[in-house]
């Protein structure tokens, strides 16, 4: 087998000893009651929940029914992942999580595949013969090694380009295979054909495919099992659960993200095992001259270091309006740079704003802070970013392409006022002026600051929207619904 790259950094699976590829990595995820969520959606949604849920698991035994993606850690794809996996095998399923291994040169393919689904121009490695065979080697080796937990009739769904080049394989042992796609845009563009053509031979054979919006399903699709699946949130997780504002407090001074006062408590919190955690991981990076005061108001984005997430222009777009703010502090903060495996691109886009936020005027540089989250305990990352988007007075979503913003649920669901890109599966969730701010042009960074700058100084107002924005995610993005639309696919795809 032959591979395009760097030999040594290949790590892709290998044969072992016996013959066989050794087996991908598997999430270690422990099931949940799904009436746990009764006092977040009521109990006649809860009682739906779990009778459908449990007669799922009923028509769906002796079938596993597996996730595969890129990553156990980073990204919303993989949060949603492990919270779906608990209630589904709480509930009776057979569920199970596999992530596919790569190398550098297979990420920097896939990542340039992502830009261009979201009809975004990137750098990356050409969509060529070459691409396509060493994609078709790392994909190959990593069907071949999944196969050892793949059985006929199980029920197998494959998230984003990654896992595209997967389905053929699967098909031949008799799985029924869905294709879920995260990403996609609007205004479909040569960028978008591109990323079509290379992805449609491998994708021909599906059973079925989910997108997240109609208008993200490309027309070759015509006459197909498509589901449109929204992302959801769980109003359980450890980033959105309540949490105190003492708590949070304690938490972001603890992190240099807040200065501390007297008063503050230790940085303790509640873990889904029940046990109390202490947080006791700083950032892995910190650019700040000093921690936000108190008091001051708190301007956030919580984003990977994704070009398309726009953290450059937010950082810009506060200076260019920095006397305008109040006194208003900006907090970028994203996840470690080396903790997210299959995104090649977050150490230079971080490097980018770093680079900025040192030639900024020392009026703007002392108000503005960049904070990489270690992803070593995934449960103290979460917290973390729960405490911030509770503290926060305005949160922002300044994405250039957006697949959907499970980011902005997450800050609708606490209350939060946000200002965001009038992109994709943000437009589904936000309306503009009931329950959030759409920035029509996110490249406004004049607008975006006006916006910003406004609820910082109108707190009723600010308040309204974060009134209306917790109403809409309860009523539509909270994970019962999702949880319900997959096992109808599942017994849809599974004929059962």
């Amino acid at each position: 087998m032959a591979y395009i790259g760097t030999p040594q950094t290949l790590t892709v699976p290998r044969q072992g000893s016996n013959g066989a590829p050794p087996a991908l990595p598997e999430a270690a995820v422990t099931g949940a009651d799904p009436l746990l969520l009764s006092d977040a959606i009521g109990p006649a949604r809860a009682g739906v929940l779990d009778t459908t849920l449990h007669r799922s698991s009923e028509a769906l035994a002796g079938r596993r029914i597996i996730d595969v993606n890129s990553t156990l850690n980073g990204g919303g794809v993989a949060e949603m992942l492990h919270r779906l996996q608990r209630y589904s095998r709480g509930a009776g399923l057979d569920a199970r999580w596999f992530t596919l291994r790569g190398d550098p040169a297979f990420f920097a393919l896939t990542k340039q595949l992502h830009h261009f689904l979201h009809g975004a121009d990137a750098s990356g490695p050409p969509l060529d013969r070459a691409g396509a065979e060493h994609y078709a080697a790392v994909c190959e080796a990593n069907a071949r090694a999944l196969l050892r937990a793949v059985r006929p009739g199980d029920v197998v769904t494959l998230h984003d380009p990654q896992t595209a080049g997967l389905v053929a394989h699967l098909r031949r042992a008799g799985a029924r295979v869905i294709w879920r796609c995260h990403v996609g845009t609007d205004d479909p563009n040569p960028y978008t054909d591109r990323a079509w053509a290379f992805l449609r031979p491998w994708l021909e054979t599906a059973d079925a495919y989910v997108f997240s919006r109609e208008r993200y399903i490309p027309g070759w699709l015509a006459g197909r099992r498509v589901a449109v699946i929204q992302p959801s949130i769980d109003p359980l997780s450890a980033k959105n659960r309540p949490l105190a504002s003492s708590v949070a407090a304690a938490i972001l001074s603890r992190v240099g993200l807040r200065a501390p006062v007297d008063g503050d408590g230790p940085a303790l919190y509640r873990r889904g095992d029940g046990f109390v955690g202490r947080i006791r991981r700083a950032p892995t990076c910190l650019c700040s001259a000093s921690p936000p005061p108190a008091d001051a108001p708190l301007i956030l984005q919580v984003s990977r270091w994704d070009p398309l997430k726009d953290m450059v222009g937010v950082l810009a777009s506060f200076a260019e309006a920095g006397g305008s703010l109040d006194g208003a502090h900006l907090a970028l903060v994203g996840p470690d740079v080396t903790g997210v495996t299959d995104d090649p691109e977050g150490g230079r886009v971080y490097a980018e704003c770093e680079a900025l936020w040192h030639r900024l005027p020392d009026r703007v540089r002392t108000r503005a802070h960049l904070a990489c989250l270690p992803m070593a305990d995934a449960e103290e990352n979460a917290v973390i970013v729960n405490a911030l988007q509770r503290s926060a007075s305005v949160v922002t979503q300044k994405s250039l392409a957006e697949g959907f913003g499970l980011t902005v649920t997450e800050a609708m669901w606490k209350g939060s006022p946000v200002v965001a890109s009038a992109v994709g599966g943000i437009r589904d969730q936000i309306m503009h002026g009931v329950n959030g701010i759409l920035l029509d042009d996110p490249s406004d960074g004049l607008s975006f600051a006006a916006h910003a700058s406004g609820l910082v100084g109108d707190r009723h107002r600010a308040g309204a929207l974060g009134v209306g924005a917790r109403h809409r995610v309860r009523e539509n993005f909270l994970d019962d619904r999702q949880l319900l639309q997959r096992t109808s696919l599942y017994r849809s795809v599974a004929r059962v």
